[in-house]
């Protein structure tokens, strides 16, 4: 049996969004002088932080790398937020994003925060309470909070299920740190799977995945493109990359599954328009 946790339904489409309205209420509560925040992404986080920061008040900035998806940009601007561009790949957006925020006195919000996990958990915590006996749950991981607050409610749960994160063979760095008991960084994360490409891991989140996940596979390109088809064709659901990384990785191990009740979580459906257009036609497409 297999269980579909769909954050491609959510007001951003996107799990993201939970963290984004928990970190921005606990800011608010914590700074009231706070005039704006500040942040760096690939897209749904900075839906999340553009929607939060909006529904607070808070003028909002956000950095994304050049030749980010059009139709995640298009979606962070109709949310009132200031878009800069800068940078190679995301690893390297993130630096200017954290000094601009700092030269004018604006609220930096990182990519991972005990806050931000605290609030995507809440996916974790829906499905595990629908779904008992899960025997495996396979995650995507880009820079970790969405498998670190599945691990954090599983184990608040005393549960026995296995959580797997999934990463794509592009960008295999989280991947590379787990296995090596220490941050690995890489030349590149070139997938275009934009939510799994992460090339500069971070300490915390690789530990709890390290401490809490049973393994980290790596996917391929076309596995992941095959896995965007097939939830389309079986169940029209919209899955971008990283949303369908789980599947492409319970494909993969399918013989070892059989039998068991497992759960995908398909993170988020914010694939652009050509880029999906392309998956259909039987295509997989470049970084």
């Amino acid at each position: 049996q297999v269980w579909v946790k769909h954050e491609n339904h959510t007001p951003i489409g996107a799990f993201k969004v939970r963290g984004g309205v928990t970190y921005m209420a606990a800011l608010k509560q914590s700074d009231q002088r706070c005039r704006g925040v500040v942040t760096a992404t690939r897209g749904n986080h900075g839906q999340s932080i553009a929607l939060a920061a909006a529904r607070a008040g808070l003028a909002c900035t956000i950095f994304v790398p050049r030749g980010n998806s059009n139709e995640k940009n298009a979606a962070m601007q109709a949310l009132a937020a200031e878009l800069i561009v800068i940078g190679a790949d995301f690893d390297e957006c993130r630096p200017h994003a954290a000094r601009y925020a700092d030269e004018h006195g604006y609220h930096y919000v990182p990519s991972f925060h005990a806050e931000l996990v605290k609030g995507v958990a809440t996916y974790a915590l829906e499905l595990l309470q629908a779904v008992p006996h899960l025997d495996a749950i396979y995650a995507p991981i880009g820079m970790g909070s969405g498998i670190c607050g599945l691990i954090s409610v599983r184990d608040l749960l005393g549960l026995k299920t296995e959580i797997i994160g999934v990463v794509a063979e592009a960008a295999p760095a989280v991947a590379l740190s787990v296995a090596q008991g220490q941050l690995v960084n890489t030349n590149s994360a070139a997938t275009f799977a934009d939510g799994l490409a992460c090339r500069v891991p971070v300490a915390e989140p690789v530990e709890i995945i390290r401490r809490g996940a049973a393994r980290v596979i790596r996917v391929t390109e076309e596995e992941i493109a095959e896995a965007i088809r097939a939830y389309y064709v079986d169940t029209h659901n919209l899955a971008e990359g990283a949303g369908a990384a789980p599947l492409a990785a319970l494909i993969k191990e399918r013989s070892s599954m059989l039998g068991k009740r497992v759960g995908l979580i398909l993170s988020g459906g914010n694939i652009d328009r050509e880029l999906f257009a392309n998956v259909l036609a039987g295509q997989t497409p470049g970084p």
